[in-house]
């Protein structure tokens, strides 16, 4: 299942991939993620120092995260570099690609429940949640964590969404803490309701540029209450106080008030 992905990368990705041979002048790599296309690391692309030996640097078999330095499709070449991906992108690569393959095996545990094609999943469901949610998995862990409404959302059709979330919620387990509170908005101005929904929607992204996720109820106008979901208190914190700082700084403009209280 190709799940959309190009049938080759572009300049600048990271990609995954695993060293099949070595020779003198560097490494040839399989890329994993673009059904198994050749990629040569080439020995000024090993490390920025001096490599007097490759096999001191890679290994075969080894799978490693590399830059796509330059694409040619007409002559099936790829060339990769090692010494430009840093520590922090190698990390981040490795556990999107995990997390990726994960989501793809639960796409075709549903495809087996469902007796349809991967195609046909995929086409009414896969897209729909990477367009909606930036990633299959994301969409899954999504489902996991807020129930099926997170994928009828996304427009996926109600007999799909089912089998989804009863695997995700299953095969997903989510970590984090969340943390709640009180949040009243009043207005006083005649586009006052639609200024207060534009705010509360803004701060959605505003948890989002955070690394968290916030989730408000009313509770009947004019008070909110407020959920902000994060991996750790410290992360869940920090979003809290950039939406409060947000909220407060947008609401200073109008002939209303901001207050916000702890659960």
């Amino acid at each position: 299942m190709s799940l959309g992905r190009a049938e080759w990368p572009e300049v600048g990705d990271l990609v995954v991939a695993t060293i099949k041979r070595i020779v003198g002048y560097g490494a040839y790599a399989s890329l994993d993620e673009y059904s198994h296309k050749e990629g040569l690391l080439h020995i000024s692309e090993i490390s920025s120092s001096w490599v007097r030996n490759i096999r001191n640097h890679v290994r075969e078999r080894q799978k490693m995260v590399l830059q796509v330095l330059r694409v040619d499709p007409s002559r099936e070449q790829v060339d990769l570099s090692l010494r430009r991906v840093s520590k922090d992108e190698r990390r981040k690569k490795l556990e999107d690609w995990k997390k990726n393959r994960k989501a793809e095996t639960l796409l075709r545990n549903a495809v087996t429940v469902l007796k349809m094609s991967e195609e046909e999943v995929f086409a009414k469901a896969g897209v729909k949640l990477v367009e909606h949610y930036g990633s299959l998995y994301a969409g899954l862990e999504a489902a996991s964590k807020k129930g099926l409404e997170a994928l009828t959302e996304a427009n996926v059709p109600k007999k799909i969404a089912r089998v989804l979330h009863d695997i995700a919620k299953d095969k997903i387990v989510v970590k984090g803490v969340t943390i709640h509170g009180f949040l009243e908005i009043t207005s006083m101005e005649p586009r006052g309701v639609e200024e207060i929904k534009n705010a509360l929607l803004h701060t959605k992204k505003v948890a989002a540029e955070n690394e968290a996720e916030v989730t408000l109820y009313s509770m009947g106008a004019p008070k909110y209450r407020i959920e902000v979901m994060a991996d750790d208190y410290r992360i869940a914190e920090a979003a809290l106080e950039k939406i409060l700082e947000y909220t407060n700084d947008a609401w200073a403009k109008h002939d209303g008030k901001v207050s916000f209280s702890r659960e």
